[in-house]
């Protein structure tokens, strides 16, 4: 399984409304096992993103989904900046 885990940086007092868009995109991802948005606890603006997919291709395909892009679209301004991703080689898991 293909997994990414990212940090992001919404713009000053607008996380909520980030992570409202963020999720909306999210209902029918084929090849997604796991998308799990985090609000960090001590940094009032930080979001983690949680990501486990069947494949990294599921992954890329999923960037051109109608409801994925739009998500993009209505996000993008509300995001402050991207501070790091991961790859990973996911091997398990509850919930997997």
């Amino acid at each position: 399984m293909f997994g990414l885990l990212g940090k992001m940086r919404a713009q000053p007092g607008r996380r909520a409304e980030l992570v409202a868009i963020l999720l909306e995109g999210t209902g029918a991802m084929p090849g997604c096992k796991a998308y799990i948005v985090a609000e960090d606890v001590k940094d009032p603006d930080a979001i983690w993103i949680t990501e486990v997919w069947d494949s990294a291709e599921s992954h890329k395909a999923s960037l051109q989904l109608p409801a994925v892009r739009a998500a993009i679209t209505k996000g993008r301004p509300l995001i402050a900046a991207f501070e790091s991703q991961i790859e990973l080689n996911v091997a398990g898991g509850v919930g997997l």
